[in-house]
């Protein structure tokens, strides 16, 4: 039996909401990104894992647009993406939370959320317009996903780590992305607060997909619809955390380690 090729776009799937095909980026002769193949279905949570260097946060940075392709092909709902600013990747509905919280550490949770709305608030603190009820809903909702509903008027500064962790997942909420990507939500987290984020990402999943790259396999293990592992670039392994654990190949240059 012929075994399909790792990275080959599924067989019998159509409701796919990102597509990568042949993705290539190099750095002064060092290619960081090899012909990788990635394939996200409409409502699924992508765990991402693989040792330091193997390009995870690569593939974060060319979707998004922060990074320019050398070659191949990055496609969400049907719009090629390589082509685009990273401003207008973000209007198409692409989300990015990066490793450190990136956060207004003077303005308050409430502010912060009001900042991120489309329409709302500027980085400056004046009102691009006048907080209409669907905004202040907005915000008042996604607090209450976050955790911090009854932190709206304390000054981010103040929060915990983890709290700073969730107040830019809610940021993002906040612009209603179709695709989230999540670089390392637990690092440095308690245990209580790594749960409690399992939780909020379970539940905010269901309305869009999200690709997480994460190092802490239990954590995966509660949030991940599938996993793939990178290695120098390329996919070495795809599938269930059960499946890409078990794999031998997966054991010798990841998790043996």
């Amino acid at each position: 039996m012929t075994m399909p090729m790792i990275g080959a776009l599924p067989e019998g799937k159509n409701e796919f909401a990102l597509y990568v095909e042949g993705l290539t980026v190099a750095f002064n002769g060092f290619v960081a990104v090899n012909d990788l193949n990635l394939y996200v279905e409409k409502g699924e949570t992508r765990v991402v894992i693989g040792p330091n260097g193997a390009g995870k946060t690569t593939v974060l940075d060319l979707i998004c647009g922060r990074t320019k392709a050398t070659s191949g092909s990055i496609r969400f709902k049907d719009i090629e993406l390589t082509t685009m600013s990273e401003h207008k990747i973000v209007r198409a509905g692409v989300g990015r939370k990066f490793q450190t919280p990136s956060i207004y550490e003077t303005l308050t949770v409430r502010e912060n959320l009001e900042v991120s709305f489309p329409r709302g608030r500027t980085v400056l603190g004046a009102l691009a317009f006048r907080l209409t009820a669907d905004v202040v809903a907005c915000v008042e909702e996604v607090a209450e996903q976050i955790f911090l509903s009854t932190h709206l008027h304390r000054p981010a500064e103040l929060l915990s780590h983890g709290q700073k962790q969730w107040l830019e997942i809610g940021m993002l909420l906040m612009q209603a992305p179709e695709l989230m990507m999540l670089d390392e939500p637990v690092a440095g987290m308690s245990v209580s607060e790594r749960e409690k984020t399992a939780e909020l990402l379970n539940r905010i999943g269901k309305d869009r997909s999200m690709i997480v790259i994460e190092h802490d396999m239990e954590f995966a293990r509660h949030i991940a619809d599938k996993v793939t592992v990178l290695h120098q670039g390329k996919v070495l392994a795809e599938g269930s955390m059960d499946h890409v654990q078990n794999d031998p190949r997966v054991i010798e240059v990841y998790l043996g380690h």
